[in-house]
């Protein structure tokens, strides 16, 4: 195992030339892009005008601590790779590789900043060089995960393209189970991330439910699909820890309903239960799923059947 020298961190920094968290210089002649929609806006941009207006009114004070800019700009102008000197022995894309692998053997309670030195066979101190944290770390790798998305186009039909953006949720939590041990309500705002969920409202912006609509029916589906993923994940932990798969696990139980179950207590279960209704395996998504889309599909015509005739939104 590699012992932790806090002279790696020196060593790699001399290799490299020049600080890896130095920030990526923009092509030479390169028009500057503004950042943020204040910004835009002062430059011209006619889309970020009212953007920095509502920004402007959420936020009366913008906060900016060195701890919270660190870890955006290395999620939105991550460093470039040494080009003086020796080559460092790692780069950035080394270090999430190896976060992930840690988390995909091990979910997130295995990743620690030693663990990730081990795995790439250096001191843990070397690690800081690169990224200042784990919860830094944590953002880089579920935004390297939200690349591997094939999302909706543009322009596609709203179910369909919703349809695709569920699967392509739920194909990645099973791929990458560790990210639902994070607190999804605090995603990293990474562009990945950002990537995934302007395309989810983009399938529904033009459907003719209001915005604030169109913010909670994604909501709703990735709640859904995400509640989904846990008991999936879940019950594919059991069925390795035990060896007992699903239909086997209930089968040892069976004794219950001859023993114990009360159909005068429950007859609501009793007769969809007489009628076949639990019969259908748990969790398929495609199913259920088509359940949800046909509500929004509901919630959709409602919405333009109320909407005024002067409403110039699509629908």
């Amino acid at each position: 195992m590699t012992t932790d020298r806090s002279d790696d961190r020196e060593d790699d920094l001399a290799a490299s030339g020049t600080p890896q968290t130095a920030p990526t210089s923009p092509e030479p002649g390169a028009p500057a892009r503004p950042r943020g929609v204040v910004a835009a806006a002062d430059a011209g941009v006619a889309s970020a005008v009212q953007a920095a207006e509502h920004a402007r009114a959420q936020f009366t004070e913008v906060v900016r601590t060195p701890e919270i800019t660190r870890r955006l700009a290395l999620l939105w102008d991550p460093p470039a790779p040494a080009t003086r000197g020796r080559k460092p022995r790692l780069t950035l894309d080394d270090v999430v590789r190896a976060g992930i692998a840690v988390a995909q053997e091990g979910g997130l309670d295995a990743l620690s900043m030693r663990r990730v030195a081990t795995e790439l066979g250096v001191g843990a101190m070397s690690l800081y060089t690169y990224v200042p944290g784990r919860t830094e770390l944590v953002d880089l790798m579920i935004d390297r995960a939200y690349g591997e998305l094939d999302l909706p186009a543009a322009g596609a039909p709203w179910r369909p393209a919703l349809a695709q953006y569920a699967h392509e949720m739920w194909g990645l939590y099973q791929r990458h189970p560790w990210i639902l041990q994070t607190n999804m309500w605090r995603a990293p705002l990474a562009p990945h991330v950002l990537d995934a969920q302007e395309a989810g409202l983009r399938t529904l912006v033009d459907t003719g439910l209001s915005e604030v609509q169109v913010v909670e029916t994604l909501g709703l589906v990735d709640n859904y699909v995400q509640g989904l993923a846990r008991a999936n994940i879940a019950e594919t932990a059991d069925r390795d820890a035990t060896g007992i798969g699903n239909d086997e696990y209930w089968t040892t139980l069976g004794s219950f309903w001859e023993d114990w179950f009360d159909v005068e207590r429950y007859p609501v279960m009793t007769r969809i239960y007489v009628a076949g209704g639990f019969d259908a395996p748990q969790g398929p998504l495609d199913a259920s799923l088509d359940r949800l889309l046909d509500a929004v599909e509901m919630a959709i015509d409602r919405a333009n059947a109320q909407r005024p005739a002067e409403d110039p939104r699509p629908g």
